[in-house]
């Protein structure tokens, strides 16, 4: 996601999980949250005993939403977002796997892996045997090489695929995540760096791979089982010598060629997306055979696709914002209701280069003159929490407001005009009507515009300024806000990757990150928040290898401080929870991060 430019397409992505090996199920239970805030829940997954089989001849169809606009990608080196790494992570897998439930590392693709003595270097032994499949109009087949024999996913994929991601010519905006933490892997991803034998990436054979790291961060392993690092089927990409490579088209149905739980069969762009169960996957504790047929991804806006839910035509759908009061009270629709935490924030970001936002006290009024809380009790109404700094808390070495109760922006209207009117005596400006009009965007999302026009009130009832609001659907929107022509405000969500800070206020703003994006490595921010602040960047890279963890969460707060307050860069509004409705019949859990295990979810009528 959950960075992943860890974006959401829609307030609610829904979902949740099931745990692995039939014939047991699983069901919901609370438990509390290790290293969280105090009083914080997490859903957690027990065994119980075995449900009824599905009846015979009755479909085994899941239909879900995955939100308004197209899925932006299926290729997994420019995969960014939400929708695109749900489907992605389904077609393949990687070296690792997140527990999506515990948040606890598994392995995936690699069975074993072995570290070096300075915890730089580790050495992964790859599955064997498992085949490289496509969907051929009719049913899922294997792929074959030009001499007839299966193919089979090997190191070699996995080293293709590491550094397909890593080539300038792939364009890979997630690249970074890897450029960040593999050894010359940034050199080569700006194009400082020609020679691939000097990346740290290398297939010994077709079982072993080597991965080797800048430093002996804990999260090193988190990040060699991300989808920029899962194996691709070069044949189909490049082509050789009998297979034509289809190059951007090989994601498309008929080209794309995969090897995990579901194999892509349709693909209607702009309407729906469809997977099926891919009979060659042998399943493994981590990633199990599929108990589901087929899935259905359908790509409507929350209004209709819950309409979509009453009527019976979906089965999992994210409440709107503007139905959540009616679902509570409702004696059906309250039951199948689910209200869980989730390890995402929704912010504002600044782009610092355009007035009025260029001021770091304008960027401060805004701030300060959000009323979050306000926000969540008349709006939002899901039980968020009102974010102080981006870092979702329970995360590793992620500030906790028990421990930070005064870092961060709080709501502050008297301190938002003091900190206007220091803008104003800062531009010589004498009157509110001096200042140019507040441009903010969002992605095209009904929930979005709801925030949107709330916080707009906000600041044009606190500050006295004028504000409009803009739209762009969501593939448009994340090249404009990643581009020169960056809104002075515009609005995002991010879900965690893996659980640790290292992937929050380093990954997605250090310069280079997912939201402040170096193209050029030039060290000059192309995008985004366009920001730079030294101390902010040498405590993240020092906090990334810290190994006492007080320290370290010390060091994430310091940072924090300087993006959310001194400098401003951001307005941190919610941490999320996440909304949902599911029809009885389907059985699931709720994931912690911004996509599912689908594989683990069973349909029982």
């Amino acid at each position: 996601m959950k960075k992943w430019m860890m974006v959401l397409s829609t307030l609610v992505l829904a979902g949740t999980l099931l745990a692995a090996c039939a014939p047991q199920t699983v069901v919901v239970t609370q438990a509390p949250v290790v290293q969280t805030v105090p009083g914080a829940t997490q859903v957690v997954v027990v065994t119980a005993p075995p449900q009824p089989t599905p009846v015979p001849g009755r479909p085994n169809i899941l239909r879900i939403n995955l939100g308004p606009g197209d899925v932006p990608t299926l290729d997994p080196a420019l995969a960014t977002d939400t929708s695109s790494v749900q489907v992605v992570d389904e077609l393949t897998v990687g070296l690792t796997r997140l527990n999506e439930v515990t948040l606890l590392l598994e392995p995936g693709m690699a069975e074993s892996w072995t570290a070096s003595a300075d915890g730089r270097t580790y050495t992964f032994k790859i599955r064997q045997g498992i085949p490289w499949v496509r969907w051929n109009g009719t049913e899922v087949e294997q792929v074959k090489d030009c001499e007839g024999n299966v193919r089979t996913v090997t190191a070699y994929d996995f080293e293709y695929g590491i550094l397909r991601t890593g080539n300038p010519k792939t364009a890979s905006e997630y690249a970074y995540v890897l450029g960040f933490a593999i050894e010359n892997f940034d050199a080569y991803n700006t194009g400082a760096l020609t020679d691939t034998s000097k990346v740290g990436v290398k297939a010994l054979d077709e079982a072993t791979l080597v991965l080797t790291f800048t430093t002996p961060a804990v999260y090193n392993l988190n990040i060699a089982g991300m989808w920029v690092a899962h194996a691709q089927p070069r044949w189909i990409i490049e082509g050789d010598d009998c297979t034509e490579g289809r190059g951007e088209r090989w994601t498309e149905p008929g080209f794309n060629q995969s090897y995990g739980p579901y194999v892509l069969k349709e693909w209607v762009h702009d309407s729906y997306l469809t997977i099926v169960k891919n009979p060659f996957w042998p399943g493994i504790e981590s990633v199990p055979v599929a108990q589901i047929d087929e899935i259905k991804f359908t790509m409507l806006d929350a209004s209709p696709a819950f309409t979509e839910y009453e009527a019976g035509n979906l089965d999992v759908a994210g409440v709107p914002i503007a139905d959540i009061d009616r679902v509570k009270s409702d004696p059906v629709l309250s039951k199948e209701l689910m209200i869980a935490p989730m390890g995402c924030t929704y912010y504002y970001g600044f782009n610092t280069t355009k007035p009025p936002v260029d001021n770091v006290h304008m960027r401060r009024a805004l701030s300060l003159a959000i009323d979050r809380q306000g926000l969540i009790d008349t709006v939002l109404k899901g039980g968020q929490e009102p974010a102080q700094w981006f870092c979702r808390p329970g995360m590793a070495a992620c500030p906790t407001p028990d421990k930070y109760p005064d870092l961060g922006v709080k709501y502050d209207p008297d301190k938002a005009k003091a900190e206007l009117q220091a803008y104003m005596a800062d531009m010589g400006f004498t009157s509110v009507d001096q200042i140019p009009e507040l441009i903010l965007m969002y992605n095209t999302s009904e929930g979005h515009k709801k925030i949107a026009e709330a916080i707009q009130d906000m600041w044009v009832k606190t500050l006295g300024i004028k504000v409009s609001v803009t739209n762009q659907e969501w593939k448009v929107y994340l090249k404009t806000i990643k581009s020169p022509d960056t809104p002075p405000v515009w609005r995002l969500g991010w879900c965690l990757d893996y659980p640790d800070a290292n992937n929050w206020t380093r990954e997605v703003f250090a310069l280079g990150g997912s939201s402040n994006p170096d193209d050029n490595g030039d060290g000059v921010p192309d995008g985004g928040i366009f920001w730079k602040n030294d101390t902010f960047e040498q405590l993240v890279r020092d906090a990334a290898v810290e190994p006492d963890p007080a320290k370290r969460m010390d060091m994430y707060a310091q940072a924090e401080q300087i993006l959310v307050w001194e400098d401003a860069a951001i307005a941190p509004i919610y941490w999320y929870t996440r909304v949902t409705c599911t029809k009885p019949y389907v059985i699931r859990t709720f994931s912690q991060h911004g996509h599912e295990a689908l594989e683990k979810w069973s349909i029982q009528r």
